[in-house]
Formats: structure tokens, C-alpha cells, sequence
């Protein structure tokens, strides 16, 4: 008998999330570096070959949660009202991304990362990926070509917001300080994009 996709569907992001936790709390607890990946598969107790099949790398499990945040920074462009403004939508969501990252325990977390060469690379690569997801989500929803300077501009400033928060004393302050500048030059932009 075949099993409900919804069940198998829930079991198999049961399983991540047990992976990714599982593999956090060791890396926490026993530094990134003195972890492998069969360590974690054991602690977890599933296969290496099921931490591969949910997770690409090892870096990839500190960042369990990079697909999710790329996914909500591209829909706070193409799921708002054909009417609302861009930026301020954009803005509500990287102040929401911050809450999440600076809320209270988040320290130790951020400190391994930027403990670590491998763990700093890879997040540099995904907040690229990120910008280019939602530069072309951007440039789409205004009909422009997905390269438009604008859009790849307000991608980057938007996602270094977020890194600049999240290194702030008050992050949200930060978040506001940035997209005052990015409205203005999305203002000062306007006719180069109508044109």
C-alpha cells in the first residue's frame, strides 16, 4: 500500500530537521571542526547516505534553514498586492529574517560561524545566491531584463542589511537605516527603470 504523500512528506522533513538539530547541538557542543558527518549520522542515528540525501555538505547543516529564507525573501516581491510597494515589502521581511537570526541563544551560532573559514565562505556564497534570487524575482515582477542594475542593486543592499543587522546592537534600527537609503535610490532610480 502507498503511503499518503502528506505523511511521507511530513516524515521526510521530520527527518531533516532531527539531522539538522542533531548535527547543531554537536557542533555547538564539540566545536564545527571536531565534527564529520558521521557523527552526525550516528548521533542522529540514520545513514550518511540520508544526512547526504537532505543536506549537500556539511556547511550546509549549519544553514538548514537557507532554502526557507530564500524562498520568503523572493515572495516578499512576487506574493504582495499588484499595488503595494516594493521596498517597504521587502524591508518587512529582512526585518522579520532578523528577528529570527538575533533572537535570543542565536550568539553562539553566529560566533562558530564566524569562527570558521568554511562556514564564512559558504555563507558568503548563499547571501550571493540569495541576492541573484531575488534580483531576478524583483526584475520579473516589474517586466524588466532579470541583469536590470536596479534590481540587482536593492538585492545586494537588501541582503547585506541583513548581515549588518545581525552584527548590530539594534539590528532593526540597522535594517530601517538601510532601506531608507535603498528607498531613496529606488526613487532616484525610477526613470532609469520606466525608461
Amino acid at each position: 500500500m502507498t503511503e499518503p504523500s502528506g505523511r511521507r512528506e511530513r516524515k521526510k522533513a521530520a527527518t531533516r530537521q532531527k539531522i539538522a538539530d542533531t548535527a547543531l547541538e554537536l557542533f555547538l557542543e564539540r566545536g564545527y571542526d571536531a565534527v564529520g558527518i558521521r557523527d552526525v549520522a550516528a548521533e542522529a542515528d540514520v545513514a550518511v547516505t540520508t544526512v547526504f540525501s537532505h543536506f549537500a555538505s556539511k556547511e550546509a547543516l549549519v544553514f538548514e534553514q537557507d532554502e526557507d529564507f530564500e524562498q520568503r525573501l523572493t515572495r516578499a516581491v512576487t506574493d504582495r498586492a499588484p499595488h503595494d510597494p516594493l521596498i517597504p515589502a521587502l524591508r518587512q521581511e529582512i526585518r522579520a529574517l532578523v528577528r529570527h537570526c538575533t533572537a535570543e541563544g542565536a550568539d553562539p551560532l553566529w560566533r562558530m560561524i564566524d569562527a570558521s573559514p568554511a562556514l564564512r565562505q559558504y555563507e558568503e556564497a548563499m547571501r550571493l545566491r540569495h541576492a541573484t534570487s531575488l534580483a531576478t524575482a524583483i526584475a520579473a515582477d516589474l517586466g524588466l531584463p532579470a541583469d536590470a542594475t536596479s534590481c540587482r542593486a536593492v538585492a545586494r543592499f537588501a541582503i547585506d542589511a541583513f548581515s549588518l543587522a545581525r552584527e548590530a546592537d539594534d539590528p532593526q534600527a540597522v535594517v530601517d537605516e538601510v532601506f531608507e537609503m535603498i528607498e531613496a535610490a529606488w526613487q532616484a532610480a525610477a526613470p532609469a527603470r520606466r525608461s
